[in-house]
């Protein structure tokens, strides 16, 4: 059975195509810098990296030398051709990201590093518990206005059914205050994350959704003065490619040293039997 399309290739690349050069894309900078950061803190020099985006003029400038290919289903990586692949806010695009992980994961050397990271967790809940209530209310159903977010854990366990070695997923979060809702979807278009999905309702939506939309935001989710909050979460996955030189955990049973011993303490056993008193 084949697995329906979450995006819509056509809308993505229209709204993508439409990012201006000068755009404030706060969400792209945050995730630069501390991209950034966790290549500081590996001790390596990188000669061959890679970077998988959807906005090539935002990480174009990334790293030095570095190979920028666009997220496609089949990504234009060759195999064990590069020692960093970088996925760069675009995976939470992806119909598969299994796959994009394995192609990643392929086009990288023995002891290669894995970096992605892309919006997830709690990111717009408050917009889409806002729509939702709203469109409810106003034409009695429902239609998927906000992406799916994935979660912390399940993104850290798609590295391991990926292939990569000492698997990471970590989570930076950051919270936006508005004075109009209208700020926020503009903030959304300029980054061209609008609605892309491809199970989206074509038809105009209308104007009584949005308007219902802003009052139950402001209602549900501002702060003591009056500026609605929106909550970004910037997901983190870090991997590497299997190699023989990685630390391996032991084999269960395979220690030769007592904890107690390790720790300097007496080892007390415990008895056969343990009585539970008798509850009242």
């Amino acid at each position: 059975m084949t697995q329906p399309d979450l995006t819509d290739l056509r809308a993505l690349t229209r709204n993508r195509a439409r990012v201006r050069a000068d755009a404030d894309l706060f969400l792209h900078a945050l995730a630069r810098d501390e991209l950034q950061l966790r290549l500081n803190e590996v001790n390596r020099r990188f000669t061959s990296p890679a970077i998988i985006c959807g906005l090539h003029h935002v990480w174009d400038d990334f790293l030095p030398a570095a190979r920028v290919v666009t997220d496609a289903h089949v990504l234009d990586l060759e195999a064990g051709a590069h020692d960093l692949v970088i996925h760069a806010m675009c995976m939470h695009w992806a119909s598969d990201p299994v796959g994009q992980m394995v192609q990643a994961r392929r086009a990288l050397r023995p002891d290669g590093l894995f970096l992605a990271v892309m919006p997830g967790g709690q990111t717009l809940a408050e917009l889409r518990a806002a729509l939702a209530q709203a469109e409810s209310e106003v034409s009695g159903g429902l239609s998927p206005r906000v992406l799916p977010m994935g979660e912390l854990r399940d993104m850290g366990g798609l590295l391991q059914r990926a292939g990569f070695a000492l698997p990471v997923a970590d989570v930076t979060s950051q919270r936006v205050a508005y004075r109009r809702l209208e700020t926020l979807y503009a903030d959304l278009r300029a980054m061209g994350e609008q609605n892309a999905l491809a199970a989206r309702r074509r038809s105009f939506a209308r104007r009584e959704i949005f308007r219902r939309a802003a009052e139950i935001y402001a209602a549900h989710f501002s702060d003591k003065a009056g500026h609605l909050t929106a909550s970004f979460d910037l997901i983190f996955l870090t991997g590497w490619a299997p190699a023989d030189s990685q630390p391996r955990p032991l084999r269960p049973g395979s220690a030769k040293l007592r904890l107690a011993d390790a720790l300097g303490t007496q080892e007390n056993p415990l008895p056969d039997t343990v009585k539970i008193p008798d509850k009242d």
